[in-house]
């Protein structure tokens, strides 16, 4: 039996990739501080930016729960901001902290206790990554660095040799969600990118969240998952 758990899973690609497994007839569990609308899954309100809310719900049994009759368990981790914007003089500590608590502490610290809870099963970690994490952009310093964790983790992972457990850092293109919506609204003087962003909306650039996930989907099922720890949807 497969089961998921989707991290961010109430909006843009965390709703599609929660709605694809799910028409897959794979088992969701959904983490996010809201409630998704879609029908016949599992959901935990939790906010994974307060590392204390996080470690209170990994210490129970609930994850261990959904993923006990597992023989293929999944875990994407979609959840992430990339705010804060614009150069060091223009941040707010408090935002980088949040950033980082949800774009690296969560994901690591899920994939730890997601490993730990399903030890008898095949297990795949797929973590939702950004050609930001290979390409510094001015005014991104912290997600470009949040990203970057992530393709490392992956890594890492693969050199720990554990045959049943595979991880890959995935880029997943450039996709029409509100994150993108944000990017091009920021001011020119926080992020000199901007235009290039607008351009590739106005172009039909985009990938529909719908679109990415089938793609995404196929990929974590595909049987060589994990071979390559950071990949690329586009190549």
């Amino acid at each position: 039996m497969k089961k998921a758990i989707v991290t961010g899973h109430t909006r843009g690609l965390g709703a599609a990739i929660a709605a694809e497994l799910h028409g897959r007839g794979i088992a969701v569990l959904g983490l996010a501080r809201a409630r998704s609308p879609l029908a016949g899954i599992d959901q935990i309100a939790l906010d994974m930016t307060d590392p204390a809310a996080l470690q209170a719900w990994l210490a129970g049994n609930a994850l261990r729960d959904f993923l006990r009759d597992a023989d293929d368990a999944l875990l994407v981790n979609n959840a992430g901001v990339v705010t804060p914007v614009g150069p060091l003089a223009a941040q707010d500590p408090a935002d980088v902290l949040r950033a980082v608590s949800l774009n690296v502490g969560a994901p690591l610290a899920l994939a730890a206790a997601f490993v730990q809870a399903a030890p008898k099963a095949q297990r795949r970690i797929l973590h939702v990554s950004s050609g930001a994490a290979r390409n510094a952009y001015p005014g991104w310093a912290v997600y470009c660095a949040t990203k970057a964790a992530l393709d490392q983790h992956a890594r890492a992972v693969l050199l720990d040799g554990d045959v049943r457990v595979r991880a890959c850092s995935l880029a997943p293109g450039v996709i029409d969600t509100d994150m993108q919506a944000a990017i091009r609204a920021t001011p020119d003087a926080d992020f000199p990118m901007r235009e290039r962003f607008v351009a590739l909306k106005e172009g039909g650039a985009l990938d529909s969240p719908e679109a990415c996930a089938k793609k995404l989907v196929d990929y974590l099922l595909a049987p060589g998952f994990g071979s390559e720890p950071v990949d690329d949807l586009r190549t």
